[in-house]
């Protein structure tokens, strides 16, 4: 099995070795050129903050500069966007870092917060140490950043609008998980949710702090679904069997949802020549189980369960119904960079958005996604808590 690293040296650029149409190391450097127009100074929008985790409880915290139009996109217009498309936007994101106590109370955390909470994109003036470093990262969590610098100071550079009813809940004497199910439920959605924990705007006043923006993002993912879960276990059962599907970014999710009591599994099958999967010799599957209580452990699939569970919480709460939920997610050889979990979250959120197909027994919905996968049906079934349960209900029209 060829390795990432070797991959760029059989291709150089010419041979798609990676699945994707343009090369990234090449296109780097078209991004370069443009990071060295930028200088040692910085005016324009900042659509949201970053807030590290290196070094924690002391961290990198800093705006994220926007140096392109569109660049600082919310990640759910970035739905059926291609790699080079999502890549080439983020490349143009600029990531400001000062080194600041996670408990700080100083002005620059408040302004900091200030653009967190901000209705828009708002203008900053930043100065910086040196001239920004372009060092593309990738993250299974975070969406990618571009070039980074280290902050000497900036300035909030025009009058920030906060919603009121951000204000409000920001103001009042609550914890973080109460405050985010009550912004979720004003229509703010799951991103700028993560960005307002991320910056320690949110919680009783003696606990305050600022979060590292990986963290965020699955807490939040966690927050809004097990407070949507609370009225969601006394819906009516779903009383038929329903397949949706979505596929983007050569993932593929098919979800199954059945007759019976909330209860939510999760599989992940990686194949080889995947980003996290170059050394496998065979596709690998992992499966995470919910039963109707909820969970109590950390997930091992990480912020990808939470992000999968987010989406069919979120899709089951709009039907006012409960279900038996099966996620199948096969990630094929082309996912060979990560782009963050937002991913899974919006292909989830397509799928439940989508048409289904209706069944009347759990054979017929099998026999239907079967040859929609990659994988034997006989393999997830025996590693199944869900699918192996006899219910006389499964195999019999209703």
């Amino acid at each position: 099995m060829v390795s990432p690293a070797q991959l760029c040296i059989y291709c150089k650029g010419s041979r798609n070795l990676c699945g994707m149409n343009r090369c990234p190391l090449l296109e780097r450097i078209k991004v370069q050129n443009k990071i060295k127009k930028v200088s040692e100074k910085f005016f324009g929008p900042s659509p949201s903050i970053f807030v590290g985790r290196a070094g924690y409880p002391k961290v990198f915290v800093g705006p994220l500069g926007v140096l392109e139009p569109e660049a600082g996109e919310d990640p759910s217009s970035w739905f059926g966007k291609s790699y080079d498309e999502i890549i080439e936007k983020r490349s143009m994101v600029l990531r400001s870092k000062y080194r600041i106590s996670i408990r700080s109370k100083s002005k620059f955390v408040e302004d900091n917060q200030l653009l967190a909470l901000a209705k828009k994109s708002t203008d900053v003036e930043m100065e910086f140490k040196g001239k920004p470093v372009y060092r593309m990262s990738f993250s299974d969590i975070v969406q990618p950043v571009g070039p980074s610098v280290s902050l000497k100071k900036m300035k909030i550079a025009e009058n920030v609008k906060v919603p009121p009813s951000v204000e409000k809940v920001v103001s009042d004497e609550l914890k973080a998980d109460e405050s985010v199910s009550i912004l979720y439920r004003r229509d703010i959605d799951v991103y700028k949710l993560a960005t307002i924990l991320s910056s320690g705007a949110l919680g009783l006043e003696e606990n305050k702090k600022m979060v590292p923006t990986r963290w965020s993002i699955t807490a939040v993912d966690d927050m809004v679904a097990k407070n949507l879960l609370k009225k969601m276990r006394e819906f009516p059962e779903l009383n038929e069997y329903r397949v949706y599907m979505s596929e983007f970014l050569h993932n593929k999710f098919v979800i199954l949802l059945m007759p019976g009591c909330w209860e939510f599994e999760n599989f992940e099958a990686w194949a080889p020549g995947s980003f996290w999967s170059f050394n496998l010799k065979k596709t690998e599957i992992i499966e995470e189980h919910e039963p109707f209580q909820g969970r109590w452990t950390y997930a091992k699939q990480g912020g990808g369960y939470y992000a999968s569970r987010f989406g069919v919480v979120e899709g089951l709460y709009r039907m006012k119904r409960q279900a038996r939920v099966v996620v199948f997610r096969e990630v094929y050889e082309g996912y060979v960079i990560p782009v963050g979990v937002w991913e899974v979250r919006e292909n989830v959120r397509n799928a439940m958005r989508s048409g289904h197909e209706n069944f009347s027994t759990l054979k017929e919905a099998l026999d239907y996604i079967r040859p929609k996968l990659r994988i034997s049906m006989d393999e997830y079934v025996k590693r199944s808590r869900i699918l192996g349960q006899k219910r006389l209900g499964d195999f019999i029209h209703r």
